[in-house]
């Protein structure tokens, strides 16, 4: 294979890609043929249309690519759980849903991949900071990681 050039960074909806801004002048800044790659990501990602995903594009020097879609945004996946449309515009005030311990825990197990956290405690504990950013309530708050972890037993 040949040596990168580079990577693009972008935001695209599942199965939604096409050539028109963001997607066309980022690949078209490194040759990479538009169509092929839109097809390639609308063909893995059809599953589950209007989600909006990160995608990261290596682009080599022969113009080819590879790419790995990761998983929505934490607080995306959040709202989806707590069925809201969007986080509370004053958080620190208004709270607008709240998620049980299970909730939490099947965010931060789908979440897991994309994160750094060493465990799945840590994780629902990045999953609770995250909510409380977008005025969402959980039963974790105020429990420390080990209180977590112990509970996860």
């Amino acid at each position: 294979m040949a040596a990168i050039k580079g990577y693009i960074k972008l935001q695209i909806n599942w199965g939604q890609a096409n050539p028109a801004p963001p997607v066309g002048p980022a690949l078209g800044q490194y040759w990479v043929p538009i169509q092929e790659f839109t097809k390639q990501f609308n063909d893995r990602t059809k599953d589950k249309m209007g989600v909006k995903l990160p995608v990261v594009i290596t682009v080599f020097e022969d113009r080819t690519f590879t790419f790995v879609v990761k998983q929505p945004p934490m607080s995306t996946l959040i709202m989806q759980k707590a069925n809201i449309k969007k986080g509370s515009g004053v958080p620190q005030k208004d709270k607008v849903a709240h998620l049980t311990f299970d909730q939490v825990k099947e965010v931060a197990e789908s979440k897991m991949p994309d994160l750094n956290a060493k465990d799945l405690a840590w994780a629902m504990k990045i999953a609770q900071w995250t909510a409380r950013q977008c005025g969402v309530t959980s039963d974790i708050d105020g429990m420390t990681k080990s209180e977590v972890a112990a509970k996860l037993v």
